[in-house]
């Protein structure tokens, strides 16, 4: 899934990195927990030209961490920039640099799937000629010929996420934020998204995903960073990691750290 007519982006400033997030902070209200905070203090950077993976059990901080970076949330506490642009200040500038894509997002049924590119593409200001244009090259690029001209609310599962990963960058952002982008595909799909997010590294975008899906992290990722309970516990390539724990497969690095973690957290007896 390659995308042949992307345009390498501006150079990017050397000391300035694509993702860069300070101490975040996410608190939350629960009626019958109280104060939940989903987030505590996490720090990132993620450069141009990388592919950086998030992992983390279910309920470490991995979407709202995400959420927060693509401006949908306000941090209770911290910072985070996209680009060189303040995520809390200013999220109109943040959306106008991403993709972002998470599980949960959705697509308006009523429309086809060149009406959703091309609607997509009208907010981000693209002129109707060049629209057109690169909505031919996403349906060609993401397979969409079969389905693109059937409402969405008649697809399949992995045909819909072929579509919002195609409408995430239809404006050719030059940072992609992507919660589990596989989910739902088949593995001809997903094998064929994993070949799109691979070549945003060559044409010099900065990816940042979760995953549960370890050899996903393992093929990818340039960088991983391990979450737990809102805090990470590790980041580095994956030959740091295994050299940080002392294990060899993917996942017993991620095992060890959890539980190192889980233990150091633990009173004392």
């Amino acid at each position: 899934m390659q995308d042949p007519q992307s345009h390498a982006p501006a150079a990017a400033p050397a000391d300035r990195p694509a993702i860069e997030a300070t101490g975040l902070v996410k608190t939350f209200f629960d009626p019958e927990r109280g104060e939940v905070q989903a987030v505590r203090g996490l720090d990132l950077r993620c450069e141009y030209g990388e592919i950086f993976g998030l992992l983390g059990p279910n309920g470490a901080g991995k979407t709202t961490t995400l959420r927060m970076l693509a401006g949908i949330l306000v941090p209770t506490d911290g910072h985070a920039s996209i680009a060189g642009v303040d995520a809390a200040r200013d999220p109109m500038g943040v959306r106008q640099r991403i993709g972002f894509l998470s599980g949960s997002t959705g697509l308006y049924p009523r429309l086809t799937a060149r009406e959703t590119l091309r609607y997509f593409g009208q907010l981000h200001g693209i002129a109707k000629g060049p629209l057109e244009e690169r909505i031919e090259e996403l349906v060609e690029v993401f397979q969409l010929h079969e389905f693109a001209d059937g409402r969405c609310e008649a697809l399949s599962t992995g045909q819909k996420q072929r579509v919002n990963i195609a409408r995430a960058v239809v404006h050719d952002p030059e940072v992609l934020i992507l919660d589990e982008p596989t989910t739902g595909l088949d593995i001809m799909a997903a094998s064929d998204m994993i070949d799109f997010i691979e070549s945003r590294r060559s044409s010099g975008r900065c990816v940042l995903f979760s995953t549960h899906i370890l050899s996903e992290a393992e093929r990818l990722c340039d960088r991983i960073g391990v979450v737990d309970h809102g805090r990470t516990l590790a980041v580095g390539t994956l030959q740091e990691l295994r050299a940080e724990t002392g294990q060899e497969w993917l996942g017993d690095v991620f095992k060890e750290l959890v539980q190192r973690a889980a233990q150091e957290s633990a009173p004392a007896s």
